[in-house]
């Protein structure tokens, strides 16, 4: 799988020694507080091993990279395209920044953009999609810089930390993307 490299950090494939920061992450409230339900609160180590595994096993509907220190390839998070609808060019995505001490930094939007970048030039899709958490606001103003565009809300439809919040869907043409640059 190709790197994708920007200014400070790269898409990279999965390796095996990403377990070790996967596991910080997954079991960390700080960020899978903002994640779907896929990261419940606590991971086990069996789950973790096998979500790496699988992450490093190409599937069809897939193309998953770390989100990794351009310098050192050391794994800051994950920027996933899953769910691909080939017939009518559409990949869904979902993205992490794994540590708390690298949240705000920028390191997830320029991710985004390299990811973006790839899914319209080098899958050729149409469309990207991702949903946010109403209280995750760091994260829907990285996607509105992206150039994501709100489409849709759930209201309270997740239920996190003892109340219910709306769920944003979001989405971008590759039209836009192209206008944008």
């Amino acid at each position: 799988m190709p790197h994708l490299i920007g200014e400070r950090v790269m898409l990279r494939e999965y390796r095996l020694e990403d377990l070790v920061p996967l596991r910080a992450w997954v079991n960390d409230s700080r960020i899978v507080g903002s994640l779907s339900d896929d990261f419940l609160f606590p991971h086990t180590l069996e789950a973790s091993e096998a979500y790496l595994n699988a992450m490093m096993d190409p599937k069809p509907d897939c193309r998953g990279f770390v989100i990794a220190d351009a310098d050192t390839q050391l794994y800051i998070g994950e920027a996933n395209l899953h769910t691909i609808d080939w017939k009518n060019r559409v990949g869904r995505i979902g993205i992490v920044i794994g540590s708390v001490d690298k949240l705000g930094q920028g390191f997830g939007t320029e991710a985004m953009k390299l990811l973006m970048a790839f899914a319209f030039r080098e899958m050729n899709l149409n469309r990207l999609e991702l949903e946010v958490y109403d209280d995750n606001e760091r994260a829907y103003r990285s996607y509105l810089r992206c150039g994501f565009k709100e489409e849709g809300r759930l209201r309270e439809r997740q239920f996190k930390n003892g109340a219910y919040v709306d769920v944003i869907q979001m989405g971008l043409l590759r039209s836009e993307w192209v206008a944008s640059l």
